[in-house]
C-alpha cells in the first residue's frame, strides 16, 4: 500500500541513530530511499553515482569485493542485479541501526557470498589481512567523508587489502571543489602503482575516484 500511495505523495519514517542522528526511510515515486538529514545513503542518486563508477571497473575479473560502508545495502543490489555479480561481498559498517535497517527495510540477507561485518572500517583495515580484488569505500556521515579516511595512514592501510591487480572505488566528496586533503590523497595514490581516474560531479554532486593496479 505505502508504495503505491507514494506515487501520490513521499511517505516517511524516522529512525534514530547514534552516528547519523536521524535516518530517513522514504517510499518516494514506489522506491524506497534511505536518506540522512541532508544526503541520500541508498537508494537514490547514490545508488546511480556508484553505478556509474562500477561501470568503470572489469568486474568479469573481480572475485572478491571488500564493501566499506553499507547503507542500505543499494551498491550491492547493483553488483548483483546489474552487473550479474556472484562472487564474495564482504560489507562492513560502523552503524548496528544501518545494518539493521538494510536487514529489516531492504531484505538484505547473508549467505556464502555476502556477509555484513558491525566494525569501524578504521579499525577493520587495522586489523584484518584478507585480499579483494575490488574495495569500495563509501563512508560518509550525512554529507562529510570523515577527516580520518582521506589521510594517509587509513589508505597505507586500505591498500595491503589488495590483491596484485586489485582496484578501488572512492566515493569521495560531495563538497563543490576538492578539498587540500581529497588533493593531497590523490596525488599519494598516484605513487602506489595505480592508474588513478578522477570524475568530478557525477549525476552532478559527487567526486569518485577509481584506481586501477598497473602492474
Amino acid at each position: 500500500m505505502l508504495k503505491y500511495l507514494s506515487y501520490l505523495y513521499p511517505i516517511t519514517r524516522k529512525v534514530k541513530s547514534d552516528y547519523s542522528d536521524t535516518l530517513e526511510i522514504t517510499w518516494y515515486n514506489g522506491k524506497k530511499h534511505l536518506n540522512s538529514k541532508n544526503a541520500n545513503y541508498s537508494y537514490g542518486s547514490l545508488q546511480a553515482i556508484l553505478k556509474f563508477g562500477l561501470e568503470q571497473m572489469n568486474l568479469e575479473k573481480v572475485q572478491s569485493v571488500l564493501l566499506l560502508g553499507l547503507g542500505g545495502g543499494s551498491v550491492i543490489e547493483t553488483l548483483r542485479t546489474d552487473f550479474n555479480y556472484k562472487n564474495k561481498i564482504t560489507a562492513v559498517d560502523i552503524d548496528p541501526v544501518v545494518i539493521d535497517i538494510a536487514k529489516t527495510e531492504y531484505q538484505l540477507d547473508e549467505d556464502t557470498k555476502t556477509s555484513i561485518i558491525c566494525q569501524d572500517a578504521l579499525a577493520f583495515v587495522k586489523e584484518h589481512t584478507s585480499k579483494y580484488d575490488l574495495i569500495i569505500i563509501d563512508l560518509f556521515i550525512d554529507i562529510d567523508v570523515p577527516k580520518v579516511f582521506l589521510e594517509i595512514p587509513f589508505w597505507e592501510q586500505l591498500l595491503k587489502l589488495r590483491t596484485t591487480q586489485g582496484s578501488f572505488l572512492f566515493n569521495a566528496s560531495l563538497e563543490e571543489k576538492k578539498s587540500n586533503a581529497l588533493n593531497t590523497l590523490i596525488n599519494y595514490l598516484k605513487t602506489k602503482t595505480y592508474k588513478v581516474a578522477v570524475y568530478d560531479k557525477v549525476n552532478e554532486t559527487n567526486t569518485l575516484v577509481i584506481g586501477h593496479a598497473l602492474n
